[in-house]
């Protein structure tokens, strides 16, 4: 078993130059950068080069676009450096659409960015298609009902799932232990490997007053969540050169992964400081109705008589697959604040005492056909 110990770098400063990380140093990237073309980037971007603005004052969107994303390419380039081979970068980027003096039209962030992602080293696999439902019922954009002057709305985000080098492999039986352990319950594979995600939805989140950005392009805890489980193991280092308001540290810190966040915005500091005070909490929260999520589809599975062959043998519930034997959860019991931005996180390595009395006894209704155990129940009432 891994030592159960996680540290979180938080860098404020530019991502186009990582030269304090290492080469081929980072096991995932994931990520959420601006998003070339939307309006509140803008001045962002303009900072860093004014010639996009320019462009955009003389209704060249084409120009601007282009000057965004060269912006965005050299962050590709430091990426594509730090991490190993074998490993993955998950990129959430959003296209966008926009009237430039009379010009309405679409500009395709995500076809941008892979294509560059692929002129640099890394091989495309396929993407995932985030579903952002919108929440006003007024969603067509043009001229209403008539034909040929409306627009399509954009509810859907890309998820781009580039790799670097070839598959990666476990070789060492600590490695194979450490995976095992890092596995996902089996209805979370069918939905998390599933390209088309509808059940994260956006959220807008506010900032404090002294913040220099009104609004984040931030994604939810639940996206970060996913991709780090799916595309790493315990133990790995996560990095996020946008890190904006902290997802990525927070959903790596729950994971039990390292991580890496670089920040250009020192104002942000406001908010990613005070992820150390409730992540203990929120943290072994979120892992406990994980479990509990478990434990309902593991009820209805058994109401429609289907089997559940396997055990896990560190809570003695059921599982679908041998695969998910070892499934380790491991609580958050500190966090320390060192020095410099830089966070260390101590867990526990032994199982959790979750209250799963409810849960079991829906799991034990059926008198007829029991299928949990006398040990593995009191194993779920464990309290």
């Amino acid at each position: 078993m891994i030592n159960m110990k996680t540290t979180h770098n938080i860098l404020f400063q530019d991502s186009r130059n990582l030269k304090n990380i290492p080469s081929e140093s980072v096991d995932l990237i994931v990520t959420s950068p601006p998003y070339p073309m939307i309006e509140m980037w803008d001045e962002m971007f303009s900072h860093q080069n004014p010639e996009i603005q320019d462009a955009l004052a003389n209704g060249d969107g084409n120009q601007a676009y282009a000057l965004m994303h060269e912006i965005l390419d050299s962050v590709w380039d430091e990426v594509f450096r730090v991490l190993k081979n074998d490993r993955f970068a998950c990129i959430n980027i959003g296209d966008a659409t926009r009237k430039v003096r009379d010009d309405f039209c679409l500009y395709p962030n995500h076809a941008r960015i892979l294509n560059y992602l692929l002129k640099i080293g890394f091989s495309a696999l396929p993407d995932i298609l985030w579903r952002k439902q919108a929440n006003t019922p007024n969603k067509f954009m043009g001229s209403g009902m008539l034909p040929a002057g409306a627009y399509v709305t954009l509810e859907h985000e890309y998820i781009l799932i580039v790799r670097k080098g070839s598959k990666r492999e476990f070789k060492t039986e600590d490695a194979k232990e450490n995976r095992r352990e890092s596995a996902l319950f089996w209805e979370e594979r069918n939905v998390w490997y599933s390209d088309v995600w509808t059940d994260i939805k956006g959220t807008e989140q506010k900032l404090p007053k002294p913040m220099s950005r009104l609004r984040s392009a931030a994604f939810p805890f639940e996206l970060a969540y996913r991709l780090i489980n799916m595309y790493s193991v315990k133990g790995d280092v996560i990095l996020d050169p946008f890190l904006g308001t902290g997802t990525t540290t927070a959903a790596a810190m729950t994971s039990g992964r390292n991580s890496i966040g670089v920040e250009i915005d020192e104002s942000f500091q406001n908010v990613l400081c005070p992820i150390a005070q409730d992540i203990v909490n929120f943290s072994n929260t979120y892992l406990q109705d994980r479990a509990l999520r478990h434990l309902e589809f593991v009820k209805n599975r058994i109401q429609n008589e289907k089997p559940l062959k396997y055990t896990n043998a560190y809570y003695g519930f059921p599982v679908v697959t041998s695969q998910e034997q070892f499934i380790l959860f491991n609580n958050l019991e500190a966090v320390e604040a060192c020095r410099n931005n830089i966070f260390q996180v101590a867990y526990s390595t032994k199982p959790q005492t979750w209250n799963f009395e409810h849960a079991s006894e829906s799991l034990v209704g059926n008198k007829t056909k029991p299928h949990i155990s006398p040990s593995q129940l009191s194993m779920l009432n464990a309290q």
